[in-house]
């Protein structure tokens, strides 16, 4: 997998892995190629223990242009104009974006250059994002014919709903100062400390009890999709039995007893 001509690279730092996104020469467009590799390195990250914290990062000057059009153009050839392709690939896509959400391991965006379609929709779908001062974001399919569909379900559970409408009807690329503005990103950073910042806060949630990173990364797309009263009923539930975890005694004993650097299990 680390193959310098892989779709996705992988090099694990200790507790941290770095995935980049390795096909600069379609502005890491994600074709099927990219999509299979993407899935199978989250697949091989979700059981890997020693792994805290992902980042997601792109090769070349970009980070991610959406799908590959020449690749899914390529198909209208088909008996079928290409439909069956189409909802495998947009399937496939859709599977990628999942895993990201449902990694035991919370997912950094480290963003440069542009963001666009499912691009945007992949920094949208991680934890956390940072970029660059310079990296631009849209989902312009609606100026191709083509509505950012399925960008529009990971974007409108991050930004607010006017926020949403105004990137997908009018498909224009915003600045990662307004990105941040309206809740995309983390936040902006010169382009020079973008990998450093990245680290740092990657580094940052190391430090932390990786028990309870993962039981909480869970419990918050868990209780975004219930009424208010089932989330609260749901997420007692997991604070209780995130008590009786090892963690939790040793974290709130450290506290109490002013001592600094609680002693984690490793998950």
């Amino acid at each position: 997998m680390n193959d310098v001509q892989a779709p996705i690279l992988v090099d694990l730092k200790g507790p941290v892995a770095v995935l980049t996104l390795n096909m600069p020469g379609t502005l890491n467009a994600l074709g099927e190629q990219m999509l299979l590799a993407l899935q199978t390195a989250l697949d091989e990250l979700a059981q890997n223990r020693q792994v805290k914290v992902v980042i997601l990062k792109s090769g070349g000057d970009h980070f991610c242009a959406g799908h590959d059009l020449k690749e899914m153009t390529a198909r209208r050839g088909d008996v079928d104009g290409g439909l069956g392709y189409f909802k495998e690939l947009f399937a496939l896509c859709s599977q990628v974006m999942t895993s990201v959400v449902r990694l035991p391991q919370p997912v950094i965006a480290q963003v440069k250059g542009v963001a666009t379609a499912a691009g945007c929709q992949l920094v949208a779908s991680c934890d956390l994002a940072v970029a660059s001062e310079t990296a631009r974001f849209a989902t312009p399919g609606v100026n191709i014919g083509l509505f950012c569909s399925t960008p529009m379900v990971a974007l409108s559970r991050n930004v607010g709903r006017k926020h949403a409408m105004e990137m997908l009807l009018l498909g224009d690329f915003i600045s990662a100062a307004k990105a941040a503005e309206i809740g995309l990103l983390n936040k902006v950073v010169p382009d020079d400390e973008l990998e450093a910042s990245v680290m740092a806060l990657a580094d940052q949630i190391v430090s932390k009890s990786p028990k309870a990173i993962k039981i909480g990364k869970e419990a918050f797309y868990q209780q975004m999709e219930l009424e208010l009263d089932q989330a609260y009923a749901y997420a007692g539930q997991v604070m209780a039995e995130n008590m009786l975890q090892g963690d939790a005694k040793e974290g709130i004993g450290a506290f109490l007893a002013k001592r600094a650097n609680p002693q984690w299990e490793n998950d």
